[in-house]
């Protein structure tokens, strides 16, 4: 018997229509993940100027609970210091969403860490890093 897993209302409204979803083609900082276990993986596109997040767009290639995360982290760093947005985990943004099920819990993740590594290509200088 397969398991059903329960969403929030806002997590479905999320996954079912994302927000700053897409490519961003004058991004100045890119970071890229995947999730080798469960076959997600995420880009998050971050416009920086002056150490604040102006615009942030994704992509992600995975299940509702990941790219419900994706698209609500967005809204969240958007307008935010660099150093504020790398703070954020992966609890804020199931909290944000009004909760995740514990078997989907790490599909908050992906999106926290590709918004961390394109936070750390633009300190280092770098558009997209190759690692």
């Amino acid at each position: 018997m397969v398991e059903q897993v329960k969403f929030t209302e806002k997590t479905i409204d999320y996954a079912k229509n994302p927000r700053n979803q897409g490519e961003m083609a004058d991004a100045n900082a890119i970071g890229e993940v995947s999730n080798p276990d469960c076959g997600d993986s995420t880009v998050m596109y971050l416009k920086v100027e002056n150490d604040i997040i102006q615009d942030v767009t994704f992509e992600t290639f995975g299940c509702a609970a990941a790219v419900a995360s994706s698209s609500i982290l967005t809204e969240m760093i958007k307008g935010k210091t660099v150093e504020e947005a790398y703070k954020l985990t992966e609890e804020a943004v199931a909290d944000e969403l009004g909760g995740l099920p514990e078997k989907k819990l790490h599909c908050s993740v992906i999106g926290i860490e590709a918004m961390r590594k394109a936070i750390a290509n633009y300190r280092n200088g770098v558009v997209r890093s190759d690692d």
